[in-house]
C-alpha cells in the first residue's frame, strides 16, 4: 500500500503556521511529511520562503510520530556539506529518529544568493555526489578531512551523532543523477511519476530501495476557484525539471509562465474536490513504482480544510489502491 506524505511547503505559509499544519497532518492519518528548503519561493503571489531547518526543529519538538524529511536541500552551494551534514543529525536526534535527509543538486533560484554562479549541470551532479560522500563519512563518526574537486573539510566532526544516522535520499531527473542516487542513496526522490527514473535508479544499485513522489493538487469545493489558485501560483510547475532549476528569480519565472492557462495547469494538476481525480493522479505514481507520493496542497490559506477533507475523503481512498 502506498504511503501518503503531507508537504509543508515554505514558499507558502509562514513559518508557524507550517508547524501548526505538520501537528494537523499528523493527527488525521498522514504517513509521512517533507518540507522545502527554499531561500526564494517561485511566484511572488506565493510569499514565503522561511528557514527550513529551523521550522523542522520546531516540528520535531511539535509532532511525536510523522516522520520528517527535507524535499530537498541542496548541500553543495549556499550550504557546506559538513554543516549539512550536523544540521541533519541534529534534527535525527530531536526528532528521535524521524528524519531523513533529503538531497538534491539545487536550482538556481535558492543557490544564486551567495554570488558563485550557476555551472552547468554536470557540474552540479559531480558538487553534489562529492557533497553526499562527505556527509556520509561525517556520519560514520570520528574525524574527517576531505581534499576534494570542489569542497575542502577541516578536521570535521559530530559530536552529537545518531545511530542510526538519517537515510539519504537523492533526487533524480535524468541518467546522472539516477546513477549517484542509486551509488550513493539510501531512498530516491522524484517530482514526475516517470518509471525509467526508477528503472535507472534499480539497475545504478538501488533496486528494492524506497522511492519517494511528490505530487501538487488543489483541494476547493469550489473547482473554478481551485485551478485559478493552482494558475496563481503554480503555473511554473510544468516547466518541468531542467528549465525550472535555471531560472534566477521570481520574475523570470513569472515570465517562463507569462503563457500558462489555468486550463493548462488543470490537466496537470488535480483541482476541486472530486476523489477520484486526485487518486487517479496518485495512481500514476503507485504504477511507475514509488512506494511514497506527497502531496502539497497549494495555497497557505487552504492547508486546514485539505487536511479534514483528507482525513474524511481523501486518505481512505487512496488507502485503496
Amino acid at each position: 500500500m502506498v504511503r501518503i506524505g503531507y508537504t509543508m511547503m515554505t514558499e507558502q505559509a509562514d513559518p508557524r503556521q507550517l508547524v501548526r499544519d505538520v501537528v494537523h497532518a499528523e493527527r488525521v492519518g498522514f504517513d509521512f511529511s517533507v518540507i522545502s528548503d527554499h531561500y526564494f519561493p517561485w511566484l511572488d503571489s506565493q510569499g514565503h520562503a522561511s528557514y527550513a531547518w529551523a521550522v523542522l526543529g520546531a516540528a520535531a519538538q511539535a509532532t511525536s510520530r510523522i516522520p520528517l524529511m527535507t524535499y530537498v536541500t541542496c548541500p553543495s552551494f549556499r550550504y557546506h556539506p559538513a554543516v549539512v551534514a550536523q544540521k541533519a543529525a541534529t534534527v535525527q536526534l530531536l526528532s528521535q529518529g524521524r528524519f531523513r535527509l533529503g538531497l538534491g543538486s539545487g536550482e538556481n533560484l535558492n543557490e544564486h544568493i551567495v554570488g558563485g554562479g550557476w555551472p552547468a549541470a554536470d557540474i552540479r551532479l559531480e558538487r553534489l555526489a562529492e557533497a553526499i560522500e562527505i556527509i556520509r563519512a561525517l556520519f560514520e563518526g570520528g574525524y574527517v578531512n576531505h581534499r576534494g574537486k570542489y569542497f575542502d573539510v577541516e578536521s570535521a566532526k559530530l559530536w552529537d551523532l545518531p545511530q542510526p544516522p538519517p537515510p539519504i535520499g537523492v533526487a533524480v531527473s535524468g541518467r546522472r543523477s539516477c546513477e549517484i542516487a542509486g551509488r550513493l542513496g539510501d531512498l530516491v526522490i522524484a517530482v514526475e511519476p516517470e518509471a525509467g527514473l526508477l528503472r535507472e535508479f534499480g539497475r545504478s544499485g538501488g533496486a528494492g530501495k524506497p522511492a519517494v513522489g511528490q505530487l501538487p493538487v488543489c483541494y476547493d469545493p469550489d473547482r473554478s476557484r481551485a485551478v485559478a489558485r493552482a494558475h496563481d501560483q503554480f503555473r511554473w510547475f510544468g516547466g518541468g525539471w531542467k528549465v525550472n532549476s535555471e531560472l534566477p528569480g521570481t520574475a523570470a519565472f513569472a515570465g517562463a509562465s507569462g503563457f500558462v492557462r489555468p486550463e493548462d495547469v488543470a490537466e496537470s494538476i488535480p483541482c476541486g474536490d472530486h476523489v477520484e481525480d486526485f487518486t487517479e493522479a496518485v495512481r500514476a505514481f503507485v504504477t511507475a513504482g514509488f512506494d511514497e507520493v506527497a502531496l502539497v496542497q497549494i495555497g497557505g490559506a487552504h492547508q486546514e480544510p485539505f487536511l479534514e477533507w483528507s482525513r474524511d475523503i481523501l486518505l481512505p481512498a487512496l488507502r485503496e489502491l
